[in-house]
């Protein structure tokens, strides 16, 4: 039967499907309610276990059990002095919380483990307590007792036949507080979806129930899709390989990273939340956890925040397991899977490689979360990277993200050691291994443009980078990415072109020093052998709008290595310009030359040149034989043993 016809056949008989479910779950409370007629009593019976002092923990982001916190924020209103100064604890607050208002401030003092948009008022007016930990440990404080717990009000699913519930789509410390609460009261919720993994728990471990059916939260990104968030979407897949193992957190750019992995095929999912974006990769095949190093063919999560269409999804399916925290965010568990991707966002980072994720300066914004550990996990693993992906500005354009040092009172969510590469809708800096000179033009590469003279600026009064570091603002040093393209050369050798960028000097340092005597010579027709910082500018800081230079460059693990150059400066006078090609002596005679000068040739008629000239040693056979099988008509003469090249464009 084809998926249509299941799909109405389903629609037509729904009412009755959900009719008899409904008389199943009833028969099935019936049945339970006999057995364990005490845990099945009054709301007010229930809290009236609650004490002065007592610590209340609430179940977590969407699993949220709204009734529950309702009906407790209405029994102390009917009992004003039933308790006061209890401590609530949360992870992620979402949804309703009438207890947060301030005429129960004695009643309820609130402490987070994460900051949301809900809590993060209160928590800067100092009406709310923030414990910055890491999402991994929160487990380890309620199981050693550090943080005890008292009473935990949670949402599950219905019970199946053996007395088992699940607690859905919040795992992550909820099976902690659950164990270690010396009261569990749980809301039975038949929309709570049954889901795999750690996150059963038997009635006879549950103190009170109370059944409530209520739609879960939902929990969507805003849709603000930008041009910026579709292209550090586009970044990043470039940095995800097949059969790569991926974390990634929630939000717009979350979101559009994932949106641009269409194309990948053998992805695994090691993370801490399950959202649609991951649903719908399952659905096209693309994530099918077939290469993960462990928990093989499962994807691994520990909490789901999404809608309708992902809680379906998640329920019951075998192929997706909701774990504890301790297991999913433990960085030696992380440290297990082969070529694990860490992808998150932050608020800011530094020249250094600093980045806070959890305040700007001294306000509180969100908190340490799981990226912590998912980072050093990842990059412990073998083949394991890191990539902090952030927009340029904020606080529309008016705020650079990329900043020169962390503001004062700033939490240092990543260290310098944390971060292997940083996407920006401008482009990817790879910090890993490079010092702080190299970093702070990596970060400054692909900041926005308005904040780069600025970036430069604050870097050299640092001392951070080169006192005479050249830069030419505005649209003329602006990188034009839209040039970049991939060629396979005439002798089947794949290469990748692309513009020079202002951080690509200590490629091209390399570049140059790797090449031979006889190589150097034939390029400068000089007896050169340095090249200072002084003059590797001359080929990094360009006005793209009078001059190019293109490197043929390739990836060796995680760097990339400059195979070739070919450059023009244009003459406005005679619309033409002078060009100039120099390969590796290792990588010659695999046709890149030929390549770079096509590319070079393509560009310049675009922008209107009648073509090049060169300046080429009589003994430089090979470049002679590449300007001569290429699409000029040449005009040569000699002087002191070098060829003057008129090559006019046919």
């Amino acid at each position: 039967m084809d998926t249509d016809s299941t799909k109405e056949i389903s629609k037509e008989y729904r009412p009755e499907l959900l009719s008899l479910r409904s008389q199943i779950f009833h028969k099935r409370i019936e049945k339970f309610a006999k057995i364990y007629p005490r845990k099945f009593v009054s709301e007010d019976k229930i809290f009236s276990h609650i004490n002065k002092g007592n610590r209340i923990f609430i179940g977590t982001g969407c699993g949220k059990p709204q009734y529950l916190v309702n009906a407790l924020t209405k029994y102390v209103e009917s009992h004003p002095k039933a308790f006061f100064d209890t401590e609530v604890l949360h992870v992620w607050s979402l949804g309703v919380s009438p207890y947060m208002a301030e005429k129960f401030k004695r009643n309820f003092r609130h402490n987070f483990f994460f900051i949301s948009d809900l809590t993060r008022e209160p928590v800067n007016r100092g009406m709310a307590d923030y414990t910055p930990i890491f999402l991994s440990r929160i487990p380890d404080l309620m199981l050693s007792g550090v943080m005890p717990v008292d009473i935990a009000l949670i949402q599950t699913s219905f019970l199946d036949n053996h007395g088992y519930m699940s607690l859905g789509v919040s795992v992550d410390i909820v099976k902690a507080a659950t164990d270690k609460a010396s009261i569990v009261v749980a809301q039975i919720n038949h929309n709570m979806p049954r889901v795999h993994g750690d996150g059963f728990i038997h009635i006879r471990d549950v103190d009170f129930i109370v059944v409530h059916d209520e739609p879960l939260i939902k929990y969507e990104a805003e849709d603000n899709d930008t041009e910026a968030t579709k292209q550090i979407g586009k970044h990043v897949s470039r940095l995800i390989k097949d059969g790569d193992t991926i974390q990634v957190g929630y939000g717009n750019i979350p979101n559009a990273i994932l949106s641009n992995l269409d194309r990948k095929r053998h992805l695994g999912i090691h993370t801490e939340l399950f959202s649609q974006g991951i649903v719908d990769l399952m659905k096209k095949g693309v994530i099918d956890n077939s290469k993960k190093s462990i928990n093989r063919g499962k994807t691994i999560a520990t909490f789901c925040m999404g809608g309708e269409e992902t809680y379906e999804y998640l329920h019951d399916n075998p192929m997706i397991e909701l774990r504890t925290i301790d297991y999913t965010n433990n960085p030696l568990i992380i440290a297990q899977h082969d070529n694990i991707v860490a992808i998150n966002t932050a608020l800011e980072i530094d020249f250094t490689g600093q980045a806070s994720a959890e305040s700007l300066g001294k306000v509180f914004y969100s908190g340490i979360g799981g990226q912590a550990d998912f980072m050093r996990g990842a990059v412990m693993a073998r083949n394991g990277r890191t990539i902090l992906a952030i927009q340029s500005t904020a606080q529309n354009g008016e705020i650079s993200r990329i900043v020169p040092f962390l503001k004062e009172g700033a939490g240092v969510t990543l260290n310098r050691g944390d971060v292997h590469y940083v996407v920006s809708e401008y482009g990817i800096a790879y910090l890993h291994g490079r010092n702080i000179r190299e970093r702070a033009m990596e970060l400054i590469a692909i900041a926005h443009p308005k904040f780069r003279p600025w970036l430069i600026k604050e870097a050299k009064e640092a001392n951070i980078i080169f006192k005479d570091q050249a830069f030419i603002p505005g649209k003329r040093g602006e990188y034009p990415e839209s040039l970049e393209t991939y060629k396979t050369t005439e002798t089947g050798f794949d290469v990748f072109l692309r513009p020079v960028k202002i951080s690509d000097e200590p490629l091209l340092k390399d570049f140059f020093y790797a090449l031979s005597d006889r190589s150097l010579y034939r390029r400068f027709i000089s007896r050169r052998k340095d090249m200072p910082h002084e003059l590797l500018q001359d080929f990094v800081i360009i006005d793209y709008t009078k001059d190019m230079v293109i490197l043929a460059v390739a990836r060796e693990e995680n760097r990339e290595k400059v195979l070739g150059i070919g450059q023009y400066g244009i003459d406005e006078i005679t619309h033409t310009a002078e060009v100039a090609v120099v390969v590796r002596d290792d990588c010659q005679n695999r046709g890149i030359a030929t390549e770079l000068l096509s590319y070079l040739i393509y560009l310049a008629k675009k922008q209107g040149l009648h073509g090049f000239t060169a300046d080429v040693l009589v003994e430089n056979k090979i470049m002679l034989h590449v300007f001569e099988k290429s699409d000029f008509d040449i005009q040569r003469r000699i002087s002191a043993g070098v060829y003057e090249l008129r090559l006019v464009f046919k």
